[in-house]
C-alpha cells in the first residue's frame, strides 16, 4: 500500500499576488531561452542537474518528467547526478553539465566559473547558445531557491502543466 501525505507550501505563488506577479515575470524572461537554439534536451538537463544540486523536489520532479515527455531516455535521466561517470551523455552536454554545475555552487567554489570549464563550453556552443545556457542557469536557480524557501510539495506535477 502505498503511503500518501499532503504537504503544503509556505507561500501560494499561485495565490498571492506579488508572488504571481514575480513568477510571471521571471517565465517570461525564461521564453528567451525556451525560443533560443540550444537544444530543449540540453535544456532540461541543465534544469534538472541544478534543481538536484539544490535540493529542490518541485523542479527535480518538474524537469525530469518535462525531460522524459520532450523524449530524453530513461536512461539518460537517471545518470544525470553522476553524469562524469556516465557515457550517455555527449561532450557537448557535458560541458553544459559542468557549466551548470559551477554556475550553481558559487558559493562552494572561489572564483566561480573557471576558464577551463567556460572554454569547454564555448567549444560546443556559439555565443547565443552560452548567453542562452546562463541566463537558464541564472533562471533555474533562482525558481530553485524560491521553491526551497516556501518548501513547495513535490511529485504531483504533470508534463505541461504550466504551458
Amino acid at each position: 500500500m502505498k503511503e500518501e501525505y499532503t504537504v503544503d507550501a509556505r507561500l501560494n505563488f499561485f495565490t498571492n499576488a506579488t508572488a504571481g506577479k514575480f513568477v510571471k515575470g521571471i517565465v517570461s524572461a525564461g521564453q528567451v531561452v525556451t525560443d533560443s537554439t540550444l537544444a530543449a534536451a540540453t535544456q532540461e538537463l541543465v534544469k534538472l542537474r541544478a534543481s538536484q544540486i539544490n535540493g529542490c523536489g518541485f523542479c527535480t520532479d518538474m524537469h525530469s518528467k518535462e525531460a522524459a515527455a520532450a523524449g530524453v531516455s530513461s536512461v539518460r535521466l537517471n545518470l544525470v547526478a553522476t553524469w562524469r561517470e556516465a557515457t550517455v551523455f555527449t561532450e557537448a552536454e557535458r560541458a553544459a553539465l559542468e557549466l551548470t554545475e559551477q554556475g550553481t555552487r558559487i558559493a562552494d567554489a572561489a572564483g566561480g566559473v573557471t576558464d577551463e570549464v567556460w572554454g569547454k563550453a564555448a567549444k560546443h556552443y556559439d555565443e547565443d547558445q552560452l548567453a542562452a545556457l546562463v541566463s537558464l542557469i541564472a533562471l533555474i536557480n533562482a525558481f530553485n531557491r524560491m521553491n526551497v524557501i516556501v518548501r513547495q510539495p513535490a511529485g504531483d506535477y504533470e508534463p505541461g502543466q504550466f504551458a
